[in-house]
């Protein structure tokens, strides 16, 4: 069975960035990583949306904006509905096919508005590789509640005091879960 592992907590604790030392690091040992990845738009010392980006191609688009017209709105941003279904679904699908290690960052109220995101995750818990993803703390859709119970998902609450170590922990755990796969 493949390792799933998906990190949880509160805003702004560190979970993207444990995401992002662990991709880095398995990169650098030469593993193929793909999926997507998000992070802050800032206008000066103000978050005023989010971008999404395909780790295989480097593609990147908005995931929602504070300016977006139109899309579902949450909170005070509207979701790039295009985005969120070509590139965030896109790169999962791609990294299913492609990749090492498929990476989900996050599986959140955003990314949760689109049906085909949501395949797109089905399908990587499914598809028997590595995965590691982040996932809503607060979030009630029921693909969020089949991760946090889920038979063979180790879900991680990511804390100040764990997530110094956590990216090495983590980078070990993947390399003998791949290891284990390459073997007869």
């Amino acid at each position: 069975m493949a390792l799933l592992v998906f990190l949880t907590g509160l805003p702004g604790v560190g979970k993207s960035t444990v995401v992002r030392r662990v991709t880095e690091r398995m990169k650098e040992g030469g593993l193929k990583v793909g999926g997507m990845v998000s992070a802050d738009i800032r206008s000066g010392p103000s978050r005023v949306g989010f971008e999404i980006r395909n780790l295989l191609t480097g593609e990147v688009g908005t995931l929602a904006h504070v300016n977006q017209a139109t899309g579902p709105r949450i909170g005070k941003y509207r979701v790039n509905s295009d985005d969120v279904e070509g590139i965030g679904a896109g790169a999962i699908f791609s990294a299913i096919k492609d990749a090492d290690l498929v990476v989900i960052d996050e599986v959140g109220p955003m990314e949760l508005t689109s049906a085909r995101f949501k395949d797109a995750v089905r399908s990587a818990l499914t598809c028997g590789k590595p995965l590691l993803g982040t996932v809503h703390r607060n979030a009630q859709d029921p693909l969020v509640k089949t991760i946090k119970s889920g038979a063979g998902i180790d879900v991680i609450e990511v804390s100040f005091a764990n997530r110094e170590t956590l990216p090495s922990i983590l980078v070990e755990r993947f390399k003998a879960a791949l290891q284990q796969d390459l073997l007869p």
